[in-house]
């Protein structure tokens, strides 16, 4: 493979503003994920008074002391329900893909000095996709538990849902993927059954308080009093009801109880090990002043290649066929990858060869990375005769049907049937992150305006009276209304994406999906058919 011959040129002016207004995005999301972390720390002193950790306290004794955590999801439900200082955000929960005890796990710790806790509709959302990641990838699922359980406001949006991940527990441990929780505090009724549908449940003594009715709920259904240790305190059920498996003594003795669970699960059969590689040509820097501020300008996608791409090689798939979508073998820290990129719309040529490309790495077993930034589908008449409907269909196929990990990172925008095609989250790619200036919508605020206005205005003319003031006012309100929802921090905070990136990250977050990827193709699973259960 050749290397690309990079034209960037990093000391124009027009790369200086990129960057700048890169970074501005890049702080833009970095203090919306702060604000959760400060909204926690500022109870840090009630908690202590109580012994217990800080949910980020706990979370740095379960993961191994230096190895990668990345975190997902974490603006689920950002300003979003009743969240309306943002503080919110990770919607109850801090999840992840951490190592424990040298095994590569998700991890799920209950956030419970944010709003307690509780569980919004995304936060419900959030905890169904980690659940979707465990079972794809085969990585056992570790919790730190202690939540108010469902935001109540909220209680008609996330009861169906909740069912889906407790039925989702159970064939994730019939599956043969071991889920253990550390039960840190409260875990009532749905709460409870979340340890109780888990393999192996660690209790802590004189915190954790696990029943299906609470001493105030009992009393008023059966007129019953009892305390909360004799009706579901941790002793009680590690010695009486069986429901607890390990009797921690606080917070850091169940955590070492679960690293040391995590301890005896076996590793991927073959351990992937990366093979040596060549770093990039280019600096990764590059990658904050290679997109445009100006999302109208293009930018060619193999300047990005050149910055990720082992050796800065690509072996150019069809180069010559269509030039507006880019296909290409590369390798990322050893791993082999197809990637599909944008250049511009999808044309009937680019759709063709995008699913002739997707097939031969289908053959190959080769994972794909897509790379959006496209307006979508070309349109017109020209291209309608050239049967962009059927092509796009063909890509759309591909996509879906594709068995190979597929990876998607959303550098710029990704709009409407673009968005599909490029395997968007409805196309349930393995994973899915997005850049701080990315925008996903179904068309563009200024063409979202102007087709209300057009459809309006034939309105207004068959009636017979045509108002341009509200026309101009249903125009501006419609774009602004588009604009503000499809950024980055609108789409992640409804859980489009795993999570926004820095665009520095992104060869570094990649080299650890594939690897991710890659031993879950060579782990066997011991399958059962009901799962474990307490007997």
């Amino acid at each position: 493979m050749q290397p690309i011959d990079s034209q960037l040129d990093n000391r124009s002016a027009e790369f200086n503003d990129n960057k700048a207004a890169m970074l501005e995005q890049i702080n833009q999301f970095r203090e919306a994920e702060q604000r959760s972390v400060l909204a926690e720390k500022s109870k840090a002193a009630r908690y202590r008074e109580r012994g217990w950790l800080l949910p980020r306290e706990r979370l740095n004794l379960l993961l191994d002391p230096g190895a990668p955590f990345v975190e997902l999801c974490s603006l689920a439900g950002y300003k979003l329900f009743d969240d309306q200082d943002g503080t919110g955000a990770g919607g109850g929960a801090i999840c992840g893909i951490g190592q424990i005890s040298g095994r590569r796990c998700i991890v799920r710790v209950a956030n419970y000095a944010v709003k307690g806790g509780t569980i919004s509709p995304a936060g419900m959302d959030k905890a169904l996709r980690m659940q979707q990641i465990a079972l794809e990838n085969h990585l056992p699922i570790v919790a730190l538990a202690q939540s108010g359980g469902a935001n109540l406001m909220y209680a008609t949006d996330t009861f169906a849902p909740g069912g889906r991940s407790f039925a989702n527990q159970a064939r994730i441990s019939a599956a043969g993927i071991p889920q253990i929780t550390v039960v840190h505090g409260g875990a009532t009724a749905g709460g409870a059954y979340q340890p109780g549908l888990s393999d192996y449940v660690v209790m802590v003594r004189g915190q954790t308080g696990m029943y299906l009715a609470g001493p105030p709920l009992l009393k008023a259904a059966t007129g019953e009093i009892a305390d909360e240790e004799s009706l579901g305190g941790a002793e009680m059920h590690c010695t009486e009801s069986g429901s607890g498996d390990y009797l921690a003594e606080n917070d850091a003795d169940g955590i070492r109880i679960a690293r040391e669970i995590v301890a005896t699960l076996p590793s991927p059969q073959q351990s992937i090990s990366k093979k040596d590689y060549e770093d990039p040509l280019y600096p990764i820097e590059d990658l904050l002043g290679l997109i445009p501020a100006d999302s109208k300008k293009p930018y060619d996608v193999r300047e990005l290649l050149a910055r990720i791409a082992d050796g800065s090689t690509l072996l150019d798939f069809k180069p010559e066929f269509d030039r507006q979508t880019v296909c290409g073998h590369i390798r990322i820290e050893g791993f082999p990858v197809g990637i599909i990129g944008n250049n511009g719309p999808i044309t009937p040529k680019g759709a063709n060869k995008a699913a002739q490309f997707i097939q031969l790495c289908e053959q190959s077993g080769t994972p794909l990375l897509f790379l959006h930034n496209t307006t979508g589908f070309m349109v017109g008449t020209e291209v309608e005769r050239n049967g962009i409907i059927k092509h796009g269909s063909k890509m759309i196929q591909a996509v879906a049907n594709a068995s190979v990990p597929k990876l998607s990172i959303v550098v710029g925008g990704s709009y409407g049937a673009g968005n599909y095609a490029m395997c968007g989250r409805g196309f349930d790619p393995r994973f899915i992150f997005a850049w701080p200036n990315s925008r996903t919508a179904v068309m563009g605020a200024a063409q979202a305006g102007k087709v209300m206005r057009i459809v309006t205005e034939q309105k207004m003319q068959r009636s017979g009276s045509v108002d341009e003031a509200v026309l101009d006012k249903l125009e501006n309100d419609t774009s602004a209304f588009m604009q503000s929802n499809s950024d980055a921090l609108a789409c992640s905070a409804r859980l489009w994406d795993d999570g926004i990136i820095d665009p520095r990250d992104t060869r570094k977050l990649l080299g650890m999906l594939l690897e991710v990827c890659g031993e879950a193709e060579q782990s066997k699973l011991n399958k059962n058919t009901f799962g474990v259960a307490r007997f």
